[in-house]
């Protein structure tokens, strides 16, 4: 049997965050790990350059059943604190689209920094870990038994993430420690993630695969203007990331693929001065020819601007700037970079992470059902719920 202060399952982002902050408190900190490594998924994210935070972050780039959980822990650790640590180690970062920072050189500058944060206070890491029992004890203690080791805290932090990318390690082990201990935990979907199509679809797409451009794509009232790649599985890109935290089964999205042209009134103008020219001349210097051809008709496309009718045109326009389609689902979990849904946040204090009725239990990071946008702000989430955490452990 090993006695500690805090327990923290999971070395990802939140749960190393977590142990760092309550080892500078002098608690003594364990952190078990199933994987035989940590930080998995830090060192995959951003094509291996981790996008680590954003220049802007908000609570409305979050999406939870309780949206104003979110606010006390960003506020209380903001992405300026976690920059002074990334420059406090002079890790070199850059700046993407959108206010999105990427390490210039590795993934592994962050997880070295918090590896080497984690070690300076003591903090403990046993990897290859497969927990078998957590019990609640009648002093208030948690007994966590795995097959080689058990051990007794008062403070038990579950940072297992979620169910994204199941090949890293992920399980919904997280969610069922929340609903051993009667916490609600809302149901669970793929999020970050690529679009499949219908059958009919992908059969008219698929010779599209490999063609990337801004586009604005909506559903319902929500709508991001971002690139969108054509695959040969469905539609993928950061727009269809972003939207597909919104989408739910059934709906279609709506798709302006000219989203800084006023199109209509583009070909109108054309009409007169570009009389002579073939429709299929003028769009193909705007998007790709094989777009085109899978947008609009053969003979409409050979048609000369000057004999298109004013129905014709917004037709045209219709078919490329308010383009319709209805998915046929997304990749699921094995590609989703988030998982939506989770731990109910209002069993949650948003204050310590811990459980209103639960004394000593703390849920941070991806477990918890709130979801951040593309672009650094899932991370951010997790610095901000395990530094939170942590003070409080």
């Amino acid at each position: 049997m090993v006695e500690t202060d805090v327990v923290v399952i999971g070395a990802g982002a939140s749960g190393l965050m977590c142990a760092i902050e309550a080892g500078k408190r002098k608690r003594n900190v364990k952190v078990l790990e199933l994987a035989a490594k940590p930080g998995k998924k830090i060192l995959m994210s951003g094509g291996g350059r981790c996008n680590f935070t954003n220049y802007s972050v908000e609570p409305d780039n979050y999406i939870s059943h309780n949206p104003h959980f979110c606010k006390s822990a960003l506020s209380r650790f903001t992405q300026w604190d976690f920059l002074d640590w990334v420059q406090r180690y002079r890790i070199p970062y850059h700046e993407r689209e959108f206010g999105r920072l990427f390490c210039n050189d590795s993934a592994k500058d962050i997880l070295n920094m918090l590896l080497t944060e984690c070690d300076s206070v003591g903090v403990d890491i046993t990897l290859n870990t497969h927990i078998e029992v957590i019990e609640h004890r009648s002093d208030r203690q948690f007994l966590i038994k795995t097959k080689l080791q058990n051990y007794l805290c008062r403070s038990l932090v579950i940072a297992t993430g979620g169910l994204s990318i199941p090949k890293m390690g992920a399980t919904p082990f997280g969610y069922k420690i929340a609903e051993q201990f009667g916490i609600k935990v809302w149901p669970t979907s793929a999020g970050l993630v690529p679009f499949t199509l219908q059958p009919d679809d992908k059969q008219l797409l698929s010779e599209l695969s490999g063609i990337a451009l801004l586009c604005r794509v909506s559903c319902l009232e929500q709508s991001f203007t971002e690139n969108l790649l054509f695959t040969h599985r469905g539609l993928s890109g950061p727009a269809m990331l972003q939207i597909s935290n919104y989408w739910r089964p059934g709906q279609s999205l709506t798709i302006d693929l000219l989203p800084e042209i006023d199109l209509a009134e583009y070909l109108r103008q054309l009409k007169t001065t570009k009389s002579k020219a073939a429709l299929k001349t003028v769009l193909a210097e705007l998007l790709p020819k094989r777009l085109i051809a899978c947008l609009i008709e053969e003979k409409l496309l050979n048609s000369n601007m000057a004999d298109l009718s004013a129905a014709q045109i917004d037709a045209i326009t219709d078919c490329i700037s308010h383009w319709t389609i209805k998915p046929n689902a997304t990749e699921g979990y094995r590609t989703a970079e988030v998982t939506l849904g989770g731990v109910d946040c209002n069993a949650i204090s948003s204050k310590t992470m811990g459980c209103h009725d639960v004394p000593g239990l703390y849920f941070i990071g991806e477990v918890l059902d709130v979801t951040g946008w593309l672009g650094g702000y899932n991370f951010q989430w997790a610095w901000s719920s395990g530094w939170c955490a942590g003070q409080y452990v």
